[in-house]
Order: structure tokens, then sequence, then C-alpha cells
């Protein structure tokens, strides 16, 4: 594959729910990660699956953007930081012609060492979308097979250069939504200053077929969605008085 080229897992004409208005939603194939609760595991592997250029993604973009008046685009994965040179060239088409441009990521692939194309691609990217998974580095690691370090340090990277932010947290119960948990992400929250909303995901299980397809085993099978008490509870600890309201 060339470098010129993105590796596409599939794309959503009309999203709803990943950023502001209605969005071109452009999901890419590959993920560094292994969340036990990823509804999404097709998109783990990093073969090449559809190539296209930010030439065709723009084109396609351009059939639909009566719809886009008040959206833009938003790229998804997978891990869209996997792709990040193409994305780069990607995001400066979209804005030469004044696009809202968003990434939704996990901010794995960060590294405080080494913000060299990271600095070039924020200068295009208008918003993140970044997940939190798990305050606890233990509990991360069970999670999602990976460190949380470069995800905080990404989020402390985002404030300081005033890069709008939506944090995406999943409420797993017993996990993720712990009040042990939500306190320590909301505590750490507080640091920033640069979010804007705070989006709290309930688990659901719709991911367990999908898992089954693929002939993979789904660690946590057992888990029970979030009861509409743990949600609203959720809710208080993490958004009650937070500063993206005043």
């Amino acid at each position: 594959m060339k470098p010129s080229n993105l590796n596409v897992h599939s794309i959503e004409t009309m999203g709803a729910f990943d950023g502001p208005g209605i969005r071109y939603v452009l999901f890419l194939q590959g993920c560094p990660f292994k969340c036990q609760f990823c509804h999404n595991r097709d998109t783990w592997d990093t073969a090449i699956n559809k190539i296209k250029t930010p030439e065709e993604i723009f084109a396609d973009f351009n059939r639909y953007k009566s719809f886009y008046k008040h959206g833009g685009i938003t790229v998804s994965g997978g891990e869209p930081l996997l792709q990040i040179d193409v994305l780069i060239e990607l995001f400066k088409l979209f804005k030469s012609h004044n696009i809202h441009t968003a990434i939704d990521t996990a901010g794995g692939t960060f590294n405080p060492n080494n913000t060299e194309k990271m600095d070039i691609l924020m200068q295009y990217t208008d918003l993140v979308l970044l997940d939190i998974k798990h305050m606890d580095e233990s509990a991360h690691q069970t999670l999602v097979g990976a460190s949380n370090k470069n995800i905080l340090a990404f989020a402390k990277y985002l404030n300081a250069i005033d890069k709008t932010v939506y944090i995406r947290h999943v409420l797993l119960p017993g996990i993720t939504g712990t009040q042990k948990q939500l306190f320590a992400l909301r505590e750490f929250l507080d640091t920033l200053s640069n979010v804007k909303q705070i989006d709290i995901l309930p688990y659901h299980t719709k991911g367990i077929s999908k898992w089954k397809t693929l002939g993979f085993d789904y660690e946590l099978k057992d888990l029970k969605e979030p009861s509409k008490e743990e949600i609203y509870e959720a809710h208080d600890i993490l958004k009650t008085a937070y500063i993206y309201k005043k």
C-alpha cells in the first residue's frame, strides 16, 4: 500500500454521534489495542482492506455535502492515528475547503517524546474525540492489553495546545463504572481546561455476535449492560458542575 493511500474499513455517510452536526464518518482499518469489550473486532487487523486516496474520500464526501452544512468529517477506526501520515494529507485537503474535521481516537499511538507529526495533524484538526478507557494502569492493561500512560499524556498534550476535546468513556459495570474509577477520571478531567463535552457510552452486548462470527472468544460475555441507575450515577460523578458547562 502506498503511503498516499488510506486503508479503510468502512464509511458511514450520516453519522449523528461523532461530533457536531451530521457527519461523514470514515472508519480506518487497524488498531494496536485489544479491548475486551470492542464492538468492532473486525477493525483490529492491519491487513489491507479497502484502499482509498484522500481525493477519493473527498469526492465521496461531496456526494452528500448538502447534509453536512453544520457537520463535517470524522475519522475513526480501529485507530486512525496508525495512519497519521495520510491522515494529515486528508485533513489538509478538507480544511482547504473549510470543512470541520474530527478524530475519534484512543490516543494509544501518541509518543510524548516525538510530537512532530502530531503537531502538524493538529493544525488541521478541529476536534478530538478522546476515549479514556480506565484510569488504573493495571486494570487498563487487563482491559485493553496496553498501558494508559500515553493516552493520559495525549490528553495533557491536547490541553497544552488548547485543542477542543470531547471525552468518551465506555461504562462497563464493575470495571470502568465503579465509583472509585469514575471519581479518579473526574479528578483527572478537572485538571484539563479544553474539554467541551463528556460522553458516557453505556456498554452494550451487540458486538458479541461479531466476535463469535469471526471465531474469537469474547471474554466479557457474562458482563451485563449497565442499569439506568448506574448510568445516572456516572453522569452525576463525571458531569455535575464540570467546567465545560460554565
